[in-house]
């Protein structure tokens, strides 16, 4: 007999750590341990997210004959940890293996590293087959390389998989559509609603558990809606590429009050715990494309989500750590403002993001670039607590994918390694892609005084800092000519009212 252990993000039939199983002798582990659910403070949509779902996944695979040990987080014997569940399980049951796929987390491979001289038996750690770029294959095409630069891994990935391409070229004869992608949600045009997915038995036992325990996490457990199944998830895809997808291009990075989710597939949960395989999506998308349900621009800016950066983070993930996750290239140490979890704040824009992420555990990734993460990088907040905010507020956080689009995309703490300039940004963006201006306290086009817009002289701040570090990097060249042109006392009144309200910060 042979254990098979799956963790709460491989909830996939196809996972390597089920292949070759003996439904007449192994048994399958899945554990509910409050080491994960604690080791940040989860926004309490996403620990039920999990736990429901690995309920589901037991139950599917009792369904096919399968023996499943599933220690739940309300099991009175349950020791807590990952590791001590995995060891009282070879306690009691002697299995001759244990067999896991490969984690996703630095801190969980590192366990389980251990876990044979600890156990007494072999223990085997499978590739995770999940993923559409092998991890030797992103270190062979990282090698020598001195910009690792997402877009021509992205390319390298389209012809490896055949994705959008046209024989050796790619569809429509370019590389990618992402000009076309950048316009505020036309007037008029309002994005279907989500579809539900009504919480069955299984998943109102676990909200009631996850608000016993952890009622005091931010978040709200009200309108849970998220999928918990295969099925489920691929209902989630089909309704995606039914409704939303036609003008996902178009309104990829629009942000407007009331619209939570626009156009976005809401499938980035589905994904990574395993309820969907990235393959399946991007083919279902170009399938879109090819039948003529959806534009180009569309088809290819929401593949490349896939294709590109989802593989491209866990591949440099998983070649940058551990030191990764310790870089701090700007110096940044601010801590972490209250308004992040709620506390009030007069900007709208960060209001109506923060609001939005404890409501639904959500927003997309322009929100989360250019607003929390914007605000962030002009601070100078300190990475590890900009990371940990991250990594606890969304339901479709877990650190491979997480971190480098955190250090490297928000704050540009990786000082280039994944971005080859910081998504800084003054309020004018926030303007140009969003209705948030509209009512707010601030005005936007103002750079100093009573009623000016944070962003506006935080920004000029941040540019004026960092002027030395960003000399001859040629995207910088712009903003900082700029910066040399304008006159002394309007960058020196814009400082004060930076440094002002960083003090009051």
């Amino acid at each position: 007999m042979r254990l098979r252990l799956v963790l709460g993000d491989q909830l996939s039939r196809t996972l390597s750590a089920l292949e070759d199983l003996d439904p007449a002798h192994d048994v399958v582990l899945l554990a509910e341990v409050m080491e994960e659910c604690r080791y940040v403070p989860h926004h309490p949509q996403k620990i039920a997210l999990v736990l429901s779902a690995m309920r589901h996944f037991s139950r599917a695979l009792a369904v096919r004959g399968v023996t499943v040990r599933h220690v739940r987080l309300d099991d009175p014997a349950n020791t807590g940890s990952l590791g001590a569940e995995v060891a009282r399980a070879v306690a009691e049951l002697r299995p001759e293996a244990v067999i896991a796929t490969e984690p996703g987390e630095w801190r969980v491979r590192q366990a389980m590293l251990g876990w044979e001289q600890a156990l007494g038996i072999p223990v085997e750690i499978r590739a995770d087959g999940r993923f559409l770029c092998p991890l030797p294959w992103f270190r062979q095409w990282a090698d020598g390389r001195k910009q690792l630069r997402m877009e021509f891994f992205y390319r390298e990935m389209r012809r490896r998989t055949g994705l959008l391409m046209e024989g050796d070229e790619p569809a429509g004869g370019r590389w990618n559509f992402d000009a076309d992608n950048r316009n505020p949600l036309a007037p008029g045009l309002r994005p279907p609603a989500p579809p539900r997915f009504a919480p069955d038995e299984t998943t109102r036992e676990v909200l009631a558990l996850v608000a016993e325990r952890f009622g005091g996490n931010f978040g709200t457990l009200e309108g849970f809606n998220w999928p918990v199944t295969a099925r489920d998830a691929e209902r989630a895809l089909a309704h995606f590429i039914e409704t939303r997808l036609p003008h996902f291009g178009e309104a990829q990075d629009a942000m407007a009050e009331g619209e939570a989710t626009l156009f976005h597939s809401l499938l980035s949960t589905s994904l990574n715990l395993g309820l969907l395989l990235p393959g399946a999506v991007c083919e279902a998308a170009e399938r879109a494309w090819r039948q003529g349900h959806a534009p180009l621009n569309a088809v290819e800016g929401f593949i490349r989500q896939i294709l590109g950066w989802r593989e491209y983070v866990r591949g440099l993930y998983w070649l940058k750590m551990p030191e990764y996750r310790e870089m701090n290239a700007l110096g940044a140490g601010r801590p972490l403002p209250g308004f992040y979890w709620g506390a009030p704040t007069s900007m709208a824009c960060v209001s109506a993001v923060v609001r939005q992420t404890r409501e639904l555990a959500y927003a997309h990734h322009i929100q989360r670039l250019m607003v929390t993460g914007n605000f962030a990088l002009l601070t100078g907040i300190a990475p590890e607590a900009v990371n940990a905010w991250y990594l606890a507020v969304y339901a479709d956080a877990f650190e491979w994918v997480e971190l480098p689009n955190t250090h490297g995309m928000a704050i540009w703490a990786d000082g280039g390694i994944m971005a080859s300039k910081p998504y800084a940004a003054s309020g004018a963006y926030i303007n140009r892609m969003s209705d948030h201006c509209r009512g707010c306290a601030h005005d936007v086009k103002a750079q100093t005084g009573p009623r000016a817009c944070p962003f506006n002289f935080l920004y000029w701040d941040f540019i004026a800092r960092h002027a030395a570090r960003f000399e001859g990097n040629a995207r910088m060249a712009m903003p900082l000519s700029t910066l040399r042109k304008m006159a002394p006392g309007k960058l020196a009144a814009m400082r004060e009212e930076a440094r002002r309200f960083l003090e009051a910060l």
